[in-house]
């Protein structure tokens, strides 16, 4: 009798392990303001990503996810909720995230997971959900950053980049494999004003990159506030904040820079000095004008924005060989996504906001052994709010009623289920970098976008003109699907309960 009890203890135990087993970790590997154009998964002219492609060639790519608001907090509160901006209270930059509301590391915990979450936050409350956080003080700095703890305020010398991946590390190296966790760990990097770390400084160096063929758009033959930005390349950038030239007449944002470079230990501001001094005076001798300008001023960007896109890909390839060093590939979802597009040098343009293709689409990469077939695309319409419900399903958590997303589970296991056809997009922000509020819907196709402040209305046919160089609402012959559009429009508006009235 002893024995059988012995052993019906054993199997019991076997059994309960097994199921804390089948729940699956989840890695959410997270950055801000990464293109889709500058990961060679997706086709990059411009750059290889190795690490984030290995994580699309051992599981899916998502040819489709978009963002539900351009821009990083939004995103993020989006994502944490499941819901739109309008839903999660969280609009704008500068509001402040309710930290009561339902986020999906909360309904992780109560299945069992552990939570933590390392590098950007931005969402002006400190986190809820997590047995651990490290994050920054609103946007961070790239070198010596700053975190703010449940213990207080820590200052870590080194590279932010590498400083969080290391917290992920540690984080990692101390999880046991009969319970599952989440781990967040979300780069600062790519996102203005482009600080290489030390190890990237004169990368590309010996390069051209491409330009975008819209690099000198003139803004015609669509609405009327495009022309009114104030993010472009030509008349907005800083030469010292954004261009790193030193000595130039243009101090914009110098009390910024001058602040972030104060950070460096004598060591990285010596290397720094070596790599942009020689570059800034020849620069500041040759004396460009006009187009030669812009041009200079888009290889400096674009390359000191890849520079830290190799420092982000390499923080990947730790974390997915810390993966396997630990054993805990097998049983883990590794996901890569950012909080938005960007665009690097399209419409010669830099940062975010618009609802066009450069900054609506996000990387998604997704990696699940034994449940996403290796080297799977995803084309159906996806977006961030979809991000929650998939990670609470693949925990078999209950997914409340208020999620306005959809697991992306389906897309797996049922590639021909029935999926959304068009995705909603709204933008709050009234002003910054000089984007008015805007709304609009995209489908497989066509793209609706309403301009309130100026009234105006775009319609684009992505399938002829992928550049979004000319609306053709105007245009008769696409009135049916105008007609259509709007239609669709008015259905995701009344599905997601948004106020019209905007």
């Amino acid at each position: 009798m002893k024995l059988f009890r012995f052993s019906f203890c054993v199997l019991m135990f076997s059994v309960w392990h097994g199921l804390c087993q089948a729940k699956p970790n989840v890695i959410f590997i997270f950055s801000d303001d990464h293109a889709t154009q500058a990961i060679s998964a997706y086709g990059s002219k411009i750059n290889r990503t190795p690490n984030i492609d290995r994580i699309a060639r051992e599981g899916a790519l998502f040819e489709a996810n978009f963002c539900t608001n351009s821009i990083c907090g939004p995103s993020r509160a989006s994502i944490l909720t499941g819901k739109h901006s309008h839903k999660n209270g969280f609009k704008s930059n500068g509001n402040r995230f309710d930290p009561e509301q339902m986020t999906f590391p909360k309904l992780l915990k109560k299945v069992g997971y552990r939570t933590a979450v390392f590098g950007k936050w931005h969402l002006g409350t400190n986190p809820t959900g997590f047995d651990q956080w490290m994050v920054y003080p609103g946007q961070g700095s790239y070198y010596k950053p700053d975190y703010i703890t449940p213990e207080g305020k820590k200052v870590i010398p080194g590279y932010s980049v590498e400083v969080t991946t290391d917290l992920a590390l540690d984080f990692l190296s101390k999880q046991k494999k009969d319970k599952p966790f989440l781990l967040m760990c979300q780069y600062k990097a790519p996102h203005r004003n482009w600080m290489p770390g030390p190890k990237y400084l004169t990368k590309y160096d010996d390069v051209s990159i491409p330009e975008p063929e819209t690099l000198f758009d003139d803004y015609s033959k669509r609405a009327s506030v495009l022309g009114k930005h104030k993010m472009g390349i030509d008349a907005h950038m800083s030469f010292f904040y954004d261009l790193k030239v030193e000595g130039h007449e243009d101090k914009r944002y110098a009390k910024y820079m001058s602040s972030f470079l104060r950070r460096m230990s004598p060591e990285q501001r010596k290397a720094w000095d070596a790599a942009y001094g020689p570059k800034n005076e020849a620069f500041l001798n040759a004396d460009l004008q006009g187009k030669d300008l812009v041009r200079w001023k888009y290889q400096r960007y674009v390359k000191d924005y890849l520079r830290c896109v190799a420092a982000v890909d390499d923080g990947v390839g730790r974390i997915l060989k810390s993966l396997d060093k630990l054993g805990l590939s097998e049983n883990s979802i590794v996901i890569y996504s950012s909080d938005q597009g960007f665009y690097l040098g399209e419409h010669g343009w830099y940062d975010k906001r618009w609802i066009y293709e450069e900054s609506l689409k996000m990387p998604l990469v997704m990696r699940w052994p034994g449940q996403i077939k290796p080297g799977t695309k995803i084309k159906k319409l996806t977006q961030n709010i979809d991000f929650a419900p998939f990670f609470l399903e693949a925990a078999e958590a209950e997914i409340p009623d208020e999620i306005q997303g959809r697991s992306l589970m389906s897309l797996f296991n049922e590639p021909e289920a029935l999926w959304r056809k068009a995705i909603y997009y709204h933008y709050y922000e009234a002003g910054g970098h000089g984007v008015p509020a805007h709304y609009g819907i995209r489908d497989e196709r066509y793209k609706l976008v309403h301009y309130p402040k100026s009234d105006e209305w775009n319609l684009v046919d992505l399938k002829k003109d992928p550049s979004e160089m000319q609306s053709v609402h105007d245009n008769p012959e696409y009135k049916k699907v105008l007609d259509s559009m709007h239609s669709k429009l008015r259905d995701l508006q009344n599905h997601y309960d948004v106020e019209t009235s905007r």
